[in-house]
């Protein structure tokens, strides 16, 4: 279990479903600190700034880096660059609120390096075929982009031993329920709102 004031890194391969265990964490545990990432990349569709991303360019983003302002930075895909700020995490730890990280898998070796006490864990698809479905399945990547995410997202899968633990993401629900409950926290009952 994760003492208070202790980072928990939640990394795994591309398409895992990291980003919507996430969203049903920023949903339903509100105690939970999410760190919000700087990228290079354009927003998605209903993307919102400073909730899901900080957008900048890529001459701010080598300000923060050069800095020292991001706790870890990364090209992800060969494109665009993702990065965590360090400031935030800092002070959300010091108050000793559970703080929570969804970041690739380059992200989290170079947050081992910095903050070797954060609490690590693998997210992994119920299969590799699985995964294949749910990348195809986006539909946001050309063919060719698609390829290189299967091609990383392999190399990914076999990172799993680098973690603390590794949850299967076969329901975001309960794999999200099941890292609350390794953050010290108890899981909340579903509640299903009909609008």
């Amino acid at each position: 279990m994760v003492r208070p004031g202790r980072l928990t890194v939640l990394a795994g391969p591309t398409a895992v479903g990291k980003g919507t265990v996430a969203a049903d964490i920023r949903r339903r545990y509100e105690q939970i600190w999410l760190s919000v990432s700087v990228t290079t990349r354009p927003p998605r569709p209903g993307e919102q700034e400073g909730v899901h991303y900080y957008f900048v360019d890529d001459a701010e983003f080598d300000k923060l880096a050069e800095a020292g302002q991001l706790l870890e930075w990364a090209v992800v895909h060969g494109r665009h660059r993702y990065g965590t700020p360090r400031a935030a995490v800092e002070a959300v730890l010091a108050q000793g609120r559970p703080a929570l990280l969804e970041i690739d898998l380059q992200g989290a070796r170079q947050v081992r390096q910095n903050m070797p006490g954060a609490f690590f864990v693998f997210l992994k698809p119920p299969s590799l075929d699985e995964l294949v479905r749910r990348l195809v399945g986006r539909g946001t990547e050309d063919s060719e982009e698609r390829e290189r995410r299967l091609r990383t997202a392999e190399v990914e899968m076999a990172a799993e031993a680098e973690f603390d633990i590794s949850i299967v993401n076969d329901d975001v629900t309960r794999a999200t329920d099941e890292l609350v409950s390794w953050m010290g926290l108890t899981p909340t009952k579903r509640v299903d709102s009909h609008h």
